[in-house]
């Protein structure tokens, strides 16, 4: 059985590494990395196949960055060949950014099966392209992977048969799983010249947050109150970058001694960070999920997620971007009130095993009668 595993961006890799190591120790499964190019930065690609180990891409479409219309445009376009090339009997996209639906939809188009992992999560905010992106990709996979109960529900309301959808657990934590001791040795914290449980970490990357200066700029607001309390370490995304760059925001952030603006960095250094920290501060999907699994207080600057499981059973708080109520939650913590949870059913570094085990049972081997390209 010929697979071909897409990935496009940051948290894609993460999710593919076990997968791709799973499947490379099944017999009968021959398979293929497709890398979009969707995130080419060497911070947010390359690094990223070398802390993981993850063999080089066997294909690159070298997309880069564009619109969303053009992006996806140009992955369709670009993949339309390899598919044509390669003829696989199964491609597996990941999570839900536009390398996903762009390759799924082009693989259907020509009678490809595709398997989503991750699927069935709603935020219920189609002002997200995330969310358009995981509607699509679900109405039209074959094999629909769940991390959380929840995606079973969701699934099942907009009518996608149950036995299509398997509940298998979260890849990302996999990964996590394989490394933990690996990021022991990382030396960021030194580098940096930071105590564990002594500092906050930060991401941002999603345009709502970041193309709205008013948003940005009550979130500078929170910053600037709690980095008076201790530092924020903020690896900032280069699209965040790009944004703010020579704009008053720019001169804000600079003028916050507390608020470390670094580069981004690769998996093991983050890893390390955001494990020691006291808590973190993201509107990364992602990061709600690891820091759930690790323990670590997580407040969701957004006002809604599609990770619920985080919510009503792990550490994360939803906050939104309201100065006031980010500075009461992390206040919160700082005394010693920080959410506590549990590790949701299934997170025990072993779902890529389960889903290669699902694609075994289901797809087989390809017969003379039903062939690649003809399901």
């Amino acid at each position: 059985m010929k697979i071909l595993n897409i990935a496009g961006a940051r948290p894609n890799f993460i999710k593919l590494a076990p997968l791709q190591s799973a499947m490379e120790g099944c017999e009968g499964i021959e398979t293929r990395i497709v890398h979009t190019g969707q995130h080419y930065d060497a911070n947010m690609s390359a690094l990223f196949f070398e802390d993981l180990e993850i063999p080089p891409p066997h294909i690159n479409l070298e997309v880069g960055s564009a619109s969303h219309a053009v992006q996806t445009a140009q992955i369709m376009m670009r993949f339309e060949q390899v598919l044509l090339d390669e003829q696989p009997d199964l491609i597996v996209v990941v999570g839900d950014v536009n390398s996903t639906i762009a390759c799924s939809l082009t693989a259907v188009k020509h009678h490809i099966p595709v398997a989503h992992v991750e699927a069935g999560l709603r935020s219920f905010d189609r002002s997200m392209p995330e969310e358009i992106n995981r509607i699509l990709t679900d109405a039209i996979s074959d094999l629909l992977f769940t991390t959380e109960p929840s995606g079973n529900h969701n699934l099942q309301r907009e009518g996608v048969p149950v036995e299509k959808i398997h509940f298998v657990g979260n890849t990302m934590i996999d990964t996590l799983v394989k490394n933990r001791e690996k990021a022991e040795g990382a030396g960021i914290l030194e580098h940096l010249g930071i105590s564990p449980g002594r500092y906050a970490v930060m991401t941002l990357h999603r345009p709502g947050n970041i193309d709205s200066p008013g948003v940005l700029q009550n979130i500078l607001s929170a910053c600037e109150k709690i980095q008076e309390s201790m530092p924020i370490i903020f690896p900032i995304h280069p699209h965040t970058l790009n944004t703010i760059r020579g704009s008053a925001l720019q001169e804000k952030m600079n003028s916050l001694a507390g608020l470390r603006i670094i580069d981004p960095l690769g998996y093991l250094d983050f890893f390390k960070l955001m494990r020691e920290a006291l808590f973190v501060l993201t509107d990364s999907g992602g990061i709600q999920e690891e820091t759930t699994f690790l323990g670590i207080p997580c407040l969701t600057l957004r006002d809604n997620t599609e990770r619920l499981i985080t919510v009503d059973q792990g550490t994360n708080t939803i906050v939104g971007t309201r100065a006031d109520r980010i500075t009461a939650e992390a206040a919160r913590i700082m005394a010693g009130a920080g959410k506590k949870g549990t590790i949701p059913e299934k997170w025990d570094g072993r779902a890529a095993e389960r889903i290669t085990d699902v694609i075994r049972e289901t797809m087989g081997p390809p017969s003379d009668a039903v062939g690649k390209g003809a399901r």
